[in-house]
């Protein structure tokens, strides 16, 4: 069973990414909701076939903690509705960070579980090009263009993350269909940032392009060389196939930063302080933040902190942020190229929560849980995590190293 399990695990973070593009409706949901409960129905069996529960590491207990005080803000919301809402999605999404940590066994899982987001990341990456070439982005004359179903920031955002996991697996794969599927990434997902129009994307594309280009630097020097090279290419072709509109809205970045009003989101994160400030401890409830800033019911906080601290106030901010705290000293715990691709997703991340609520989606508790398990393995499996994620490490060498030293659940 727990083999199942892991299989339907990776199946669902392969769809994490344009879950969005296949939604079924109610009651059955998005594609990746599908598989989530799939694998919930599949894990459980597991565990009590084994009889035994993995301990859970300080993320596991932090994020545990993060749920459940948001549960308890459905005693005082001033929207019921929203917090019930968002405890069903909280739930969804945090279950995430026990899955990656209870059924990934040795770093060629972990491995796996990067294949299956970059994977999933191409998938949201050729939707989205394939809005470019739509009668129905020709007709409106369309200058953000984006998978259906989905945000253009929420989808630049899951583009941005696959970056540096592609450059990893570019640096660590010897299999070229893996290697491939790694270094076909890289211009894709950058093309398909692009064409979302998402400024604050755009800006994150640019700090997970520096991380891939010193990771790939020290590790695989010809392969930097060659994307360097490829760059004035890359600019050509966006230059005559990206609508002129799509990329001054791009060239407005100094200007929007220079003004400070970021698209009017000044507005929206001087109502969220006024808000937070009338319930600075225990919040106005989770989900509850529109209602709390009097704000348009289609708008969010455009700010991860703040988003937090108006829902569940400053218990909620400082649980978040000792899992974030966790996170980078998780990243940290690992050496050589995997160090390198979880900082430049943790700073992406950060780069993101400024103007965007990452703890809302399914994506961010993925990654959180994948650097949780990157830091058990360091500690636990270090010589084979560094030879697993070293440049040009094969397949059979990872599978046999996982075979040989796969460390006991517990």
């Amino acid at each position: 069973m727990r083999k199942i399990a892991w299989a339907l695990l990776l199946l669902f973070v392969f769809a994490i990414p344009w879950e969005y593009s296949l939604d079924l409706g109610e009651p059955l949901g998005n594609v990746a909701r599908i598989a989530g409960l799939l694998v919930l129905l599949a894990a459980v069996p597991a565990l009590l076939h084994a009889g035994r529960l993995r301990t859970p590491g300080a993320m596991q207990w932090m994020a545990l903690a993060l749920y459940l005080w948001f549960c308890l803000t459905c005693f005082w919301t001033m929207e019921p509705a929203a917090t019930l809402s968002r405890m069903r999605g909280f739930f969804q999404e945090m279950m995430l960070v026990w899955l990656v940590w209870e059924f990934a066994e040795s770093p060629e899982d972990l491995r796996s579980l990067m294949r299956a987001y970059v994977a999933g990341a191409w998938v949201l990456a050729l939707l989205t090009l394939a809005n470019l070439g739509s009668a129905e982005a020709v007709a409106a004359e369309q200058i953000r263009f984006v998978a259906q179903g989905q945000d253009p920031n929420d989808v630049a955002r899951y583009l941005d993350l696959g970056l540096p996991l592609a450059a990893l697996l570019a640096a660590c794969e010897r299999r070229w269909p893996a290697r491939l599927l790694a270094l076909g990434y890289l211009p894709l997902g950058l093309v398909a940032v692009v064409l979302t129009a998402s400024r604050g994307g755009f800006l994150a594309a640019a700090v997970a392009l520096a991380g891939c280009a010193w990771l790939l630097g020290r590790s695989q020097p010809r392969l930097a060389l060659a994307g360097a090279a490829s760059l004035p290419l890359l600019a050509a072709a966006l230059w005559f196939s990206v609508p002129r509109e799509t990329l001054e809205r791009l060239a407005t970045i100094p200007s929007q930063l220079q003004s400070g009003d970021l698209n009017q989101r000044l507005n929206i994160w001087s109502a969220g302080w006024t808000a937070f400030q009338r319930a600075p401890l225990a919040g106005s409830g989770a989900g509850s933040f529109v209602s709390a800033a009097g704000m348009n019911p289609l708008d969010t906080a455009h700010n991860t902190a703040l988003s937090i601290v108006v829902g569940g106030g400053l218990i909620a901010l400082s649980l978040a942020m000792a899992i974030l705290v966790l996170a980078a000293r998780a990243a940290l715990t690992t050496r050589g190229p995997l160090r390198l691709a979880l900082g430049t997703v943790l700073l992406v991340l950060l780069v993101a929560a400024q103007v965007d609520t990452v703890e809302e989606n399914r994506v961010t508790w993925l990654l959180l849980g994948i650097m949780a398990l990157a830091g058990r393995l360091a500690a636990t499996e270090p010589t084979q995590s560094a030879k697993c994620f070293a440049a040009g490490a094969s397949d059979a060498e990872s599978a046999e190293l996982a075979h040989l030293h796969a460390s006991p659940a517990g």
